[in-house]
Formats: C-alpha cells, structure tokens, sequence
C-alpha cells in the first residue's frame, strides 16, 4: 500500500527507513514472525536494484534489465509504503521529518538506507560519466558501458580506481579488472593494453588470506598496483585523470596520468539526513552496537545494511544475517525480553577472478574466516562462478525478498 491517501502526520509501530536490500528483506522476515505488526516502510524510489550482479553486466555475462524490478513488486504485503525521502530524524521525539514536511512518528525506527554514492567528490566526474571511456560498474546506467567500452578497446592504458574505505562490496573494484582482462586475454588483445589499478589503501584486500591467489591473477593480467593513490579529478575530453598519491613519509603529491579507459568507483558517504542527526557516530554512520545492532543511546532504534557504523564488509551478504538478527532482537525488545541474537561481522564477496570462475571470500570481523561451504576458499571455482551468477539472484528476489532466512544461522548471545 502506497501513501496517496495519507495526511500531513503519520504513526507506526515499526518505521523502516529504506526499501533496499536489507529493508525489504527484514521487513518481510519481520511480517512472517508477527504479520499483525503495523510496519511503514520509507522509500522514495520507484524501483528496487539487484546491486550485486552489476560488476557482472560491465564484464559482459549479465543482462542490466534483470537487475531491477518495480518497488512494489517487492514491498512486502502488509506493509505500508510511504515513497518520500526523510530529510530529518529526531529520536529524542521519535519523529522523522520528510521533504514534504510530514512528519512521521514511531515506537522503533529500523535505519537502513543505504550509502550515498558521492561522485561529486571527484572534480568532474559527472560531467564526463558514460561518454569519454569514463565509466563505472557502480552505476545502472552505467555497467552497460562498461562492457561496450572493454570490448571496443583493442589497446591503449585502462585506469581502475578504489577509493577509500569504507565502499559498499569492497571486491567490486577489482572484479571490473579481472572480467576486462580476462576478456583481453581471451581475445589476444590483453599485450596491447596497459592496466593500471589505483587504490587509495595500502592493500590489495582487507582480509590477507586472500591476497596471495589474488596476486596471481594481478600478476596474470600483467597489471600494476598503485597503492596510496586516490582520484580527485577526471578530464573526459583531455583523457586525463588526476590522482593525489600520498609517500611512505605521509606526503601527496597529485599525479595525472593519461587513460583510454577510466573505470571508476566514488568516494561513498553515509546519506546526510542520517549523518546530521543524533544517531551517527563520528564519522556520519549510524552508531550500533557491533553484535546486537542496537543503537547505544537510542534502545529503540536498530539499523543494518550499509548505513551500520560497523566494520564488517558492506555487502547483500552481510543484509542477509543482519536480518535474521534485528528481527529476533527488535522483537525481543519490544516484549521486553533480552536480545538473544548477535551479529559476527559476516560478510561475503564473491571475487570473479575470470569469467567462469569464482574465489568465495567469506569473512567476519577482524578478518575471521567464515567459510558457508567445507572447502577451500583461497581455490578459484566453477560452482563458486554458478552460485554468483545464478543461484544467488534467484534467491534474491524469490527467497531473501520473501522472508526467506536460507543459510543465514546466526550465534545466539551467550
């Protein structure tokens, strides 16, 4: 049910902020455990994205149509949604505030909006996105060309960017590299090219056990590795990109290096109406305690997803158990009973090291293994590839979206 006959001031039991991934998906968990619960779910946008598969698209072995759906076609039945945008939270009142000017107030607030994309951040950036060989996967406009622009390319110097932490699917940067080179090299075009992947950080991948068959395929695809350096400006016409490169004594200096093709990833910043309000830590994320994710100030008030002051990996994976636990603890809470779930920082990242072949990186906090499957997870595999590809978007839209909780146990608190 949609808003057009609502009035200037609304009130929920549950409001969820967010109709992505992790609002659908806990919104419909929430509604099979207890579907007399009165749940507002705040989403301006129309449509609803599958994300993950987009570094798919710009490497030519997905269709971008299949990535998104009609919001409600997914909206959970029995929840209310209102299409507006929240432009103030104000939890000592239990209110939020909408552009619109209504106000909507709550018992529990549920935060997951999201991240922002910033590609303003990167002077010029927008003006030359989709034309100039400047693209990104991160973009549905934009994965499309990525691969017109990889399979055009017959030589040249190709510049992959990474910002700085924290980025929503960490991997994603690097995967637009291997499915280009594999490409390359498959059509013998991969000599003609010079790759370059510049990385704001000082490491390839947040987790060392995977750095090492990682390696191999940089070293594979002849590509080299730019630590410390981060793109602050892009030139479309000019075939220019600018790169602030910091020294192993702390200096930068800005560096501009000529390209044919510019894959880009932009800076990602909490959205402001979470960064501005009493609910964010320091630097603008929603605070929660890492294992219940429960806001410390504000008992009433969850979050999950990308928009969590937590240092897990921002991907659907990690929605998917964070789920199962703010519907157990958010429940428990309002009967007034101990939080029984928590959170182990589970993430994955399903690295397409080439087309057809898959490392499955799972991990929790501080780089803890936490393999779904007995097998070796450094190993590149064939049904790691079919999971990404095909099992997982199925599951998608017919088991996450649904309230379906498949592979998702969860520790119990002590």
């Amino acid at each position: 049910m949609n808003d057009q006959h609502w009035g200037p001031s609304i009130s929920a039991d549950i409001v969820v902020i967010g109709g992505g991934t992790a609002g659908i998906g806990l919104v419909a968990s929430l509604l099979k455990r207890s579907p007399q619960l009165n749940i507002t779910v705040i989403e301006p946008d129309s449509r609803h994205y599958y994300q993950p598969a987009w570094t798919l698209v710009g490497g030519g072995a997905y269709n971008v149509e299949n990535t998104v759906r009609p919001m409600a076609s997914v909206m959970p039945r029995g929840a209310h949604w209102l299409q507006a945008a929240v432009t103030g939270i104000d939890p000592d009142k239990c209110q939020l505030t909408l552009g619109d000017g209504r106000t909507v107030s709550y018992q529990n607030l549920v935060v997951c909006p999201g991240l922002r994309l910033a590609w303003e951040k990167i002077e010029g950036l927008e003006d030359t996105l989709g034309q100039h060989g400047v693209t990104s996967n991160y973009s549905y406009r934009h994965a499309t060309y990525t691969w017109d622009q990889v399979r055009k390319l017959r030589g040249g110097k190709v510049l992959f960017t990474q910002p700085g932490m924290p980025i929503k699917c960490a991997g994603a940067p690097q995967k637009a590299l291997y499915l280009s080179c594999d490409h390359w090299n498959k059509t013998g075009v991969l000599n003609n090219i010079e790759v370059e992947f510049n990385l704001a950080g000082a490491a390839l991948f947040g987790v060392p056990t995977f750095v090492p068959p990682l390696m191999k395929y940089i070293e594979k695809y002849k590509a080299r590795l730019a630590f410390n350096s981060n793109l602050v400006k892009v030139d479309g016409p000019a075939k220019t990109a600018w790169f602030d490169v910091r020294d192993a004594d702390g200096s930068v200096t800005r560096q501009a290096k000529t390209f044919d093709l510019l894959h880009v990833v932009p800076p990602q910043v909490a959205p402001d109406f979470v960064a501005r309000s009493p609910l964010a830590d320091a630097a603008g994320w929603c605070e929660v305690d890492p294992h219940s994710l429960q806001h410390p100030c504000y008992p009433g008030v969850f979050a999950l997803g990308d928009i969590c002051g937590t240092t897990n990996a921002k991907t659907a994976a990690a929605a998917r158990k964070q789920i199962v636990v703010v519907a157990e603890n958010l429940l428990a809470w309002r009967k007034q009973q101990p939080l029984p779930l928590k959170y182990d920082g589970y993430g994955s990242c399903p690295l397409t090291v080439e087309k057809g072949k898959v490392i499955l990186a799972e991990f929790g906090y501080a780089g803890k293994l936490l393999p779904t499957f007995p097998l070796d997870p450094t190993i590149p595999r064939c049904s790691a590839w079919w999971l990404k590809a095909t099992l997982l978007p199925w599951f998608y839209w017919n088991g996450m979206l649904k309230g379906r909780e498949w592979l998702t146990r969860v520790s119990k608190v002590d």
